[in-house]
């Protein structure tokens, strides 16, 4: 039985090999000669191949990135400060215990910072503080004055203004004056030892967080218990300053070491005594009804 021809069986077809037999001079051209000869001419022209398929931005940041100069943005940016915040949770509490227990000869900014300081735990430091300086006041006054004939708790917002404002300038233009005053004395003393503006923000913000414990203790309402706690606080807070800045200063003339030392505690103490006496001191004495005078209360009887 003949074969039937299978429309879907393979046929080879001999036109294009019997067109080269014919003609064998003829010149073919490839689809691969299209992408090789374009790369040759920019070749021998001088220019990289594939240059104009290559994004300049990841060529920049490559070559940044290989030569290890990264362009940094401008202070008045966002994302130059954007680094500050970006930390690690327990690198916040490492800094938070290294502030809290001061270890003799340790110093703050070479054992916990290790040049890489963040605004984020001062900040939230600072603010906290803030709440809770004020909120404390507010109830050590209502537990002094509770029971009191005539005392009616009014909360005084103002508080929270006062000691924002307090604690905040203490946390930003006294490292401010710190950091002007080393580089003055850097370029004079040229031993020095110098910390950047960040760094010195970085510390008095973490020598802050000891307050906290204090004026939350500070609500129990016996004067000693709050003089202690604050003492207490001062004197670890006033250590962490005082070894994280005695390198710096160490080298210098005795004067100057006399002065920016005792400038540092002075500030550190006017803080922490200004809180003590005005959020939590002695309470004023409600003012108690006046009976009237003896001869107005006989007018007053003769009278009816």
């Amino acid at each position: 039985m003949a074969a039937t021809n299978d429309p879907f069986q393979f046929q080879e077809f001999d036109e294009a090999g019997n067109l080269l037999e014919a003609n064998r001079d003829a010149t073919t051209i490839s689809m691969e000669d299209d992408d090789t000869e374009p790369q040759k001419q920019r070749s021998a022209a001088g220019f990289p191949p594939d240059a104009d398929n290559e994004d300049p931005l990841d060529t920049d940041d490559t070559t940044e990135l290989l030569s290890g100069q990264k362009k940094s943005a401008p202070f008045w940016t966002f994302e130059y400060y954007q680094k500050f915040f970006d930390i690690e949770t327990h690198h916040v509490k490492e800094r938070i215990f290294g502030s809290v227990l001061p270890w003799p000869g340790r110093n703050f900014i070479h054992v916990y910072l290790r040049r890489n300081p963040d605004l984020y735990g001062p900040f939230w430091i600072c603010t906290t503080f803030v709440f809770a300086v004020a909120i404390s006041g507010n109830i050590s006054s209502f537990l002094v004055h509770s029971g009191k004939p005539g005392y009616k708790y009014t909360p005084e917002f103002q508080k929270v203004t006062i000691a924002a404002t307090a604690i905040f300038s203490y946390a930003w233009f006294v490292p401010l004056g710190l950091w002007s005053l080393l580089l003055w004395r850097n370029n004079k003393v040229m031993s020095l030892v110098t910390y950047s503006f960040i760094e010195i923000v970085c510390v008095y913000g973490y020598s802050l967080s000891i307050y906290i414990p204090a004026v939350v203790l500070s609500i129990i309402p016996f004067d000693w218990v709050r003089w202690c706690s604050i003492v207490v606080a001062l004197c670890l807070s006033g250590s962490v300053l005082m070894m994280t800045f005695w390198p710096a200063v160490r080298e210098d003339h005795p004067k100057m070491i006399i002065a920016i030392m005792a400038g540092i505690v002075m500030l550190n103490a006017l803080l922490a005594i200004g809180c003590k006496i005005y959020f939590f001191g002695k309470p004023i004495q409600a003012p108690a009804i006046d009976s009237p005078p003896a001869n107005e209360s006989i007018k007053a009887a003769s009278s009816t």
